[in-house]
C-alpha cells in the first residue's frame, strides 16, 4: 500500500498534523502501536492553555534544586537512579534557563498559542465534540498573601509584554468562585481565555474519528521499523504489511528518539514524567474550573470521570518503574484544600511529557534526510499545541505560506 505521507504517532500532535495534511489534498495514513490518543495526549489535564506565552524554565533557586532531589516537592522530583541516564538532558535544560532563552522561547510561543483556541475550535465543530469544550478559564490558588502578590507581579510583566490577561482574585472572591475549599486562601490568579475540555481522551478521539471519516487510514504498526526505500519511506503495518510514502512525519512524543536515532538524527529529547488519578466526588460538591495548587505544583480538574488529579514533572528514565510517591504526596494536600473522594482507579496513571531543553517544539524537515519531517517535543503542552502545530508543518510540507516564521522550531537550531 502506498500513500502520500505517513505520520508516525497517534496522539493529539499527530493526528492534528494528519488531518491538516489531508486538508491540503495529502492522502495520509497514521501509524501508532496503541490506538489514538491513548498516551500522554490522554493523560493530561485538558486544558487549552492560550495564555502560557512563558516557558517551565530550570530552576534557579538552590533550595528547590535540594528539594527536588530529595523528594521534598511535590511539584518537581528527580530519581537518583536516572541520573546517569539523564544527566545530558537536565544539563541542555539548566542551560537553556536563562532569562534571555526564555524570551526567546516565550516569543515564538505567541504565535502558536495566539491559534490555538481556534484551530481546536474549528477541529471540534468538524467532529462534533465541541459539547466537550468548557470556558472559564483556570485558577492558581495560593495560601499565602507573599505569594500571591509575587505572583501576579510576574505576570503583570508577562501582560504587559505579551498581553496574556489575568485577574487577581483576593480571598473572598475565591471562596465565592469555588465555595467547597476546604481552607481560607489568600487569593487567586484567574487566567479567563484559556478553555478545558471534559476529557482529553475523548476529544483526540473524536479528532481521529474526522480523520477516519474524511478518508484517512488509521492503521496499527511499530513506527522503529521505519526504513528508507529508493524513492522514499517505509513502515510495516498489521494491516497491510509493508506502507509505503514519499514522506513521512515522526511525531512521537517521547518515543520520537527511538525512531530518528537509528537515522543518524540526535534530537536532545528529555521526558518529564507526570501521573494522575481520579476521585469521585462527595454529595453535591463541584469544583467550577480547574485549580492549580500554586504552593505544591498539582491540579485538580472536573473530568467526566469525577476529578482528575494531576502531577508535577518527575524527572527520571521514561520506562522506569513507577513510583507513585509523588502523587500521593500531592494527594495528600489535596485533600487538605477540596474535598476529595475515594480514588476510582487502583493505582495511578503515569505518563512521559517530551521535552526539548529549550521548551520548544521541533517543526519541519530534518536537514539531509529528503521527506522527513518531524513535529514533537511539545512538553506540557502537547495537547494545547497539536493542532495548531499540525496545521504550521502541513503548510510547510505542502508549500503554503507558513501562518508563522518556521525556523525558530527547527530541529537544526540543536
Amino acid at each position: 500500500m502506498k500513500v502520500d505521507v505517513v505520520v508516525l504517532g497517534a496522539g493529539m500532535v499527530g493526528i492534528s498534523t494528519a488531518i491538516h495534511l489531508m486538508d491540503r489534498g495529502r492522502s495520509v495514513a497514521l501509524v501508532d502501536r496503541r490506538g489514538p490518543a491513548e498516551e500522554t495526549s490522554y493523560g493530561n489535564a485538558g486544558l487549552i492553555q492560550s495564555e502560557a506565552v512563558m516557558p517551565y524554565v530550570f530552576p534557579r533557586d538552590p533550595m528547590i534544586l535540594i528539594q527536588a532531589a530529595f523528594a521534598r516537592r511535590t511539584d518537581a522530583r528527580v530519581r537518583w537512579s536516572a541520573l546517569p541516564k539523564i544527566a545530558p538532558f537536565i544539563i541542555a535544560y539548566a542551560r537553556s534557563g536563562s532569562s534571555e532563552m526564555a524570551r526567546r522561547t516565550a516569543a515564538a510561543n505567541v504565535p502558536i498559542l495566539a491559534r490555538v483556541r481556534q484551530e481546536h475550535e474549528a477541529l471540534m465543530d468538524r467532529a462534533d465534540a465541541r459539547h466537550l469544550l468548557r470556558e472559564g478559564g483556570y485558577i492558581i490558588v495560593f495560601r499565602n498573601g507573599r505569594d500571591l502578590e509575587a505572583h501576579s507581579v510576574g505576570d503583570e510583566a508577562t501582560r504587559r509584554e505579551y498581553g496574556v490577561e489575568f485577574e487577581v482574585w483576593d480571598g473572598a472572591r475565591t471562596a465565592a468562585e469555588e465555595p467547597n475549599l476546604l481552607i481560607d486562601v489568600a487569593g487567586a490568579i484567574h487566567y479567563p481565555t484559556p478553555a478545558r475540555v471534559d476529557d482529553p481522551g475523548d476529544v483526540g478521539k473524536a479528532y481521529a474519528a474526522l480523520f477516519e471519516a474524511s478518508g484517512g487510514r488509521l492503521m496499527t504498526g511499530d513506527a522503529r521499523s521505519l526504513t528508507r526505500t529508493g524513492t522514499g519511506w517505509q513502515v510495516t503495518t498489521e494491516e497491510s504489511g509493508p506502507l509505503t510514502a514519499n514522506e513521512v512525519v515522526v511525531a512521537l512524543g517521547a518515543w520520537s528518539g527511538e525512531v530518528l536515532r537509528p537515522l543518524g538524527v540526535n534530537a536532545p529529547l528529555g521526558v518529564k514524567r507526570g501521573y494522575h488519578m481520579h476521585y469521585r466526588l462527595k454529595g453535591n460538591v463541584q469544583l467550577n474550573r480547574l485549580m492549580f495548587d500554586g504552593d505544591n505544583g498539582y491540579v485538580l480538574t472536573p473530568n467526566k470521570r469525577g476529578i482528575r488529579l494531576t502531577s508535577g514533572a518527575e524527572f527520571a528514565d521514561r520506562d522506569a518503574k513507577s513510583n507513585f510517591g509523588q502523587i500521593d504526596k500531592a494527594e495528600e494536600f489535596a485533600r487538605g484544600l477540596f474535598p476529595l473522594g475515594e480514588r476510582i482507579e487502583a493505582e495511578p496513571w503515569r505518563g512521559a511529557r517530551p521535552c526539548l531543553p529549550d521548551m520548544l517544539p521541533a517543526i519541519g524537515p530534518v536537514t539531509g534526510q529528503s521527506g522527513l519531517f518531524v513535529n514533537f517535543g511539545h512538553h506540557h503542552l502537547g495537547f494545547t499545541m497539536g493542532p495548531a502545530t499540525g496545521r504550521l508543518l502541513a503548510e510547510v510540507m505542502t508549500g503554503e505560506t507558513p501562518y508563522t516564521d518556521p525556523s525558530p522550531y527547527s530541529l537544526d537550531r540543536f
